[in-house]
C-alpha cells in the first residue's frame, strides 16, 4: 500500500530506525498483534518480550515499554536485538566463547560480540536496508533523472543489488519504470548491477566501518574465538548478494549467513520466551504493571 493510497487512506510506518516514530499507531499495532495471537479473546494480559536496537536511548526504551503496557501487556521485557539474532541463528551464546553477530535490519545495523548470555561490546549504526534503498532512489534521480518510489528501490536492491562483484555472474540488467524528471512523463530505464553496487557503496562502507571498529575493541581471547568461528550475518540485509564476501574481504575473517536471516531476531526472542527461566540474564530491561 505504501505510495499507492488514495487521499482518504494513510499508510503509516509506526517504527523508523528501529524505534517508535508514531506512539499511538505503534500501540494500536501491538494491540492488533495481541488480539491476533489470542484469536480475539479479550481480558488477556500477556508477558511480552520485545527486541530493541542496542544503541537506543533511555527515553526510547521507555516509549517501547509504555506502548506495550498500554496495548495490554502484563510484564514487558526488553532484549537487545543482536542477542536475540544470535540465539535465533543458533550461536552458542550461553558458552564462555566469543560470538560475533552483525544484524542488518531495516532501520539499524547492530554489531555485537557476545559471550555467556551477555553483550561484551556492541555498536549500533542507523544505516541499514532503508538507507540502501534510499541510496538507490537518489542515484536513479541524480544519474537517470528518474523518480522511483520506496517499493521500486527495494525491488531493484533485491533483484540486481550486490555488495561485491562476482566474476561468474555477468552484469545483470533490469528495466526500471518511474517518472522522468525532465519530461514529467512515465519512462522506462535499463540499469546494470554495477551501477546499483556503486550507488550503495557509501551506506555499505558505514556498516563495514562499524564491524571494523567493533573488532578493534574486542578483547584478545574473544578475538581468537571470532577468528576461529567467523562472523555471523543476520537480518534482511544479510540477503544482499556478496555482502558476506565484502565483509570477509575487508576483515580477513570468514563470514557465515544465518539459515533464515530475516527471522533470526523474532525466532531468538521466541526461544527466550520459551526458556524463560534459563535465559533470564539476556534481558536488558523490564517493567510490569
Amino acid at each position: 500500500m505504501l505510495g499507492r493510497t488514495p487521499g482518504n487512506v494513510m499508510a503509516l510506518r509506526p517504527l523508523r530506525d528501529g524505534v517508535i516514530a508514531d506512539f499511538d499507531t505503534a500501540e494500536l499495532m501491538l494491540k492488533h498483534f495481541i488480539r491476533q495471537v489470542h484469536e480475539g479473546r479479550t481480558l488477556v494480559s500477556p508477558r511480552i518480550v520485545i527486541g530493541i536496537p542496542s544503541g537506543v536511548t533511555g527515553v526510547e526504551r521507555r516509549a517501547v515499554m509504555d506502548a506495550a503496557q498500554q496495548a495490554g501487556a502484563r510484564t514487558v521485557y526488553l532484549i537487545d536485538e543482536p542477542v536475540a539474532a544470535a540465539i535465533g541463528a543458533g550461536l552458542p551464546v550461553a558458552e564462555p566463547t566469543g560470538n560475533m553477530i552483525v544484524d542488518i535490519g531495516g532501520g539499524t545495523t547492530e554489531v555485537a560480540v557476545l559471550s555467556l548470555q551477555g553483550t561484551v561490546l556492541s555498536e549500533s549504526v542507523r544505516v541499514a536496508g532503508d538507507e540502501l534503498s534510499e541510496a538507490i532512489s537518489n542515484y536513479m534521480k541524480k544519474v537517470h533523472n528518474l523518480v522511483v518510489g520506496e517499493r521500486t528501490a527495494e525491488e531493484i536492491k533485491i533483484t540486481i543489488g550486490s555488495a561485491y562483484p562476482n566474476p561468474n555472474d555477468n552484469e545483470i540488467a533490469m528495466d526500471v519504470r518511474g517518472l522522468h524528471l525532465l519530461s514529467g512523463l512515465p519512462r522506462t530505464v535499463t540499469v546494470k548491477s554495477a551501477e546499483i553496487r556503486e550507488s550503495m557503496a557509501e551506506p555499505l562502507s558505514v556498516i563495514i566501518e562499524a564491524v571494523k571498529r567493533t573488532l578493534e575493541r574486542t578483547p584478545p581471547e574473544l578475538a581468537a574465538d571470532i577468528i576461529d568461528r567467523g562472523i555471523m550475518l543476520a537480518g534482511g540485509g544479510a540477503l544482499l548478494k556478496g555482502l558476506d564476501t565484502l565483509i570477509s574481504h575487508e576483515t580477513g575473517i570468514v563470514v557465515h549467513v544465518a539459515a533464515d536471516p530475516l527471522s533470526c531476531v523474532v525466532l531468538g526472542t521466541g526461544r527466550v520466551l520459551e526458556n524463560f527461566s534459563q535465559m533470564g540474564r539476556v534481558f536488558s530491561g523490564r517493567s510490569s504493571l
